[in-house]
């Protein structure tokens, strides 16, 4: 028996149950992890509440963590019992052991701590995709990042500065504000007191941004195409506000020939190539000291309801973890 949360209901934090559960030896391609750190992310709501639907109830919340491999299942290669990992993974990640499947896994360098991999290895393998897949960042280029003092927007705008571009973020608040600076933003906007798009044209003396990377979703998309240059690129990676719906078209060629992507961190890490393509680059900007992760609050796994109220009440800034 391992101590676990689980959903047995979708609805609000309260249905999040702090329980032991059975743990099978791993199948056939899986490690165990015993967990050391386990990583929080704006999508584990989504699960809970059932915005996305779960394979089954009940079901372990959680898609990230970092560990030790505790045990191999048959036919695994190239890992062994006490190597560090970290890992995104499928649902069953709160959790003080899991099986996972070999393929998600990479292990830890040095550099790099078991807490800085449960709290970026979403959130950072995210942000590479979103920097060098869905439009590549070059040096000169501006960007707008909603969020940005989110776990998300922090990584992204200092990863983003970290290639030469010119970063605005936005906020909802002068603390967030100066946070999102402080990590990498060259403007931020307070978007409850501002009308974003106008001070991006006054930012940018008119010239607008290269691409807008956009997780929050229903509240923002259609301001954002103000924001972007003709031929920019608006991408679209989550739905804090709520899922874009009914979206015209239309509107990508009246504001300038857009492109406008929604794309997924499964579809990149599909194959064991990119995925350790993608993980060195992300360790080694962390490993250097050019992105640091901010990890601003810290939890037993027995308090996830109250993490998860206080991440869809907008009260958290950087990332979470959380510990066995």
């Amino acid at each position: 028996m391992v101590a676990a949360v689980r959903v047995h209901r979708y609805g609000g934090p309260e249905v999040l149950t702090y329980e032991d559960v059975d743990l099978p030896p791993p199948a056939p391609g899986e490690i165990r992890v015993r967990q050391t750190a386990i990583g929080v992310n704006y999508i584990d709501t989504y699960f809970r509440s059932g915005q996305y639907q779960a394979p089954s109830l009940p079901f372990i919340s959680g898609n990230e963590a970092a560990g030790e491999v505790a045990s191999l299942g048959q036919g695994v290669a190239g890992f062994a019992p006490g190597d560090r990992v970290a890992y995104v993974a499928g649902l069953g990640c709160y959790a003080a052991e899991r099986n996972v499947p070999v393929a998600a896994a990479v292990k830890l360098p040095d550099g790099v701590s078991d807490e800085d991999a449960a709290a970026m290895m979403l959130k950072g393998l995210t942000v590479e995709y979103l920097l060098h897949r869905s439009y590549k960042v070059r040096s000169g280029d501006t960007i707008l990042v909603h969020a940005a003092a989110g776990g998300v927007g922090l990584i992204l705008s200092q990863w983003a500065k970290h290639l030469g571009a010119t970063v605005i973020g936005t906020a909802g608040t002068e603390e967030k504000a100066a946070l999102a600076k402080a990590n990498g933003c060259d403007h931020v906007i307070l978007y409850r007191q501002d009308d974003f798009p106008a001070r991006v044209r006054e930012i940018t003396d008119g010239k607008l941004c290269a691409a807008v990377y956009d997780g929050v979703g229903k509240d923002t998309v259609v301001q954002s195409l103000d924001c972007i240059r003709p031929h920019g690129v608006l991408v679209n990676f989550g739905s804090a506000s709520g899922p874009v719906e009914n979206f015209n078209l239309g509107l990508l060629s009246a504001k300038g020939s857009l492109y406008v992507t929604r794309p997924t961190l499964n579809s990149f890490t599909s194959t064991r190539e990119t995925l350790d393509e993608m993980a060195a680059n992300l360790f080694g900007v962390v490993a250097s000291g050019a992105v640091k992760i901010a990890i601003n609050r810290r939890a037993k796994l027995a308090e996830a309801a109250d993490i998860h109220r206080a991440l869809e009440g907008r009260e958290t800034t950087g990332a979470i973890v959380m510990t066995p």
